[in-house]
């Protein structure tokens, strides 16, 4: 089985490709954002589209080709689980593009509407 992309540790089948599918939501705000960077390695828009708050999104969601995402690390989170309607996870994900690697570092803000976990923005 394949790892998952987000580096739980968990095959892909067991981990973020259940939430990609619709079969469940994202538990915590980390789920969601795992699994948002595992939509971004798989090439998935409109998973992405469909966790963006409506609020902030933008009217199209692309996830670029040439970009190879290498890893993620999670250094931080605040709040974010089961009885919480904000939180944020900070992390730095590692991405190839154009034969060059570099880093993403961002702290992401997420908010539970509805019993679901949308990202917000990045902070």
């Amino acid at each position: 089985m394949d790892a998952c992309p987000c580096g739980s540790g968990a095959p892909y089948a067991a981990c973020c490709e259940p939430l990609h599918d619709g079969v469940r939501d994202a538990a915590t705000a980390e789920e969601l954002m795992r699994s948002r960077y595992s939509a971004f390695a798989k090439g998935l828009p409109d998973y992405l589209f469909r966790t963006w708050h409506p609020r902030t999104r933008p009217d199209d969601v692309r996830v670029e080709p040439a970009m190879t995402w290498r890893g993620l690390q999670i250094s931080d989170v605040v709040a974010g689980g089961a009885g919480d309607k904000y939180g944020e996870v900070e992390f730095v994900a590692t991405y190839t593009v154009a034969g060059r690697t570099d880093t993403l570092h961002e702290r992401s803000t997420f908010e539970r509407r509805a019993g679901r976990w949308f990202y917000l923005d990045a902070g």
